[in-house]
């Protein structure tokens, strides 16, 4: 166990090493999330009233750290598909290191990346006007909150890109996934204009509860776009971590398995 710990983290510093040597991974993964903060805040922020002081961008902001977290999963899927076209994979396999620590590895190094964007996405959010409204404690919680729920959407991303392989099938796999349930969701705009199945979709989805329970965290007591009434949208924070836990209970070993059946066909 000592040994793989050790494995991983080395995994975790090669990915560190590749935003040192490849910047433009770092540039391009923050100017992204940026633009969703000046596009939602000044092109559609004054079309949406959300009765909170501070304006529509106190609620955008929570629904932006959410969407950029869950795309962890199109980035992780994308860099193992590429590292198996290369064929590093292969050389990692060639290594006497434990099977899982490639795994890990990736996963903690892509929740390294998400630290350097949330930060730089809170810094563009400030200067527009976001202001969280509760302590430090709350603040510091809401963004392990995130990185953890980004970590967990991670390994789904690991089985994709391990099962897809091909790069450019598992980015529009990924985005697929990615995309409804972002938008799909109270993470921009109420829901109340929605149908009202998609009401009861957008009340059980993670990127929802996620968002919901950030906006709680932040302080926040207005429960902008909540209509169903369900228990996800009483209860955002305890159902974001059920789903955290299933996600991870699910993916975790099915990705390892998947990592050690793909090398034994070789």
């Amino acid at each position: 166990m000592k040994y793989a710990i050790s494995d991983a983290l080395i995994i975790t510093k090669r990915q560190l090493m590749l935003l040192v040597r490849v910047p433009e991974v770092l540039i391009f993964s923050t100017i992204q999330p940026v633009m969703f903060v000046l596009l939602f805040r000044y092109v559609f922020g004054g079309s949406i009233t959300s009765g909170q002081p501070g304006g529509y961008v106190q609620f955008l902001m929570p629904g932006i750290f959410v969407q950029t977290v869950a795309f962890t999963l199109a980035g992780t899927a994308s860099g193992v598909a590429e590292d198996m076209t290369k064929g590093l994979i292969d050389r990692y396999r060639s290594l006497p290191i434990a099977r899982s620590a490639l795994v890990f590895g990736k996963t903690l190094g892509d929740s390294a990346l998400n630290i350097v964007v949330l930060l730089v996405m809170g810094l563009a959010g400030f200067i527009v006007g976001w202001r969280p409204h509760s302590g430090f404690l709350k603040l510091l919680f809401a963004f392990i909150f995130l990185l953890a729920f980004g970590y967990s959407l991670s390994w789904i991303g690991i089985f994709v890109g391990l099962t897809a392989r091909d790069a450019r099938v598992v980015q529009n796999v990924s985005f697929l996934v990615t995309f409804p349930l972002t938008f799909l969701s109270n993470a921009f705009a109420p829901t109340t204009g929605m149908p009202r199945p998609l009401q009861y979709f957008a009340e059980w989805n993670p990127v929802s509860t996620m968002v919901a329970a950030t906006r709680q965290l932040f302080g926040l007591t207005n429960k902008f776009g909540v209509t169903a009434g369900s228990y996800p949208s009483q209860h955002p924070m305890v159902m974001s971590l059920v789903y955290m836990v299933v996600v991870m209970a699910i993916f975790v070993p099915l990705s390892v398995r998947t990592y050690n059946n793909s090398a034994k066909k070789k």
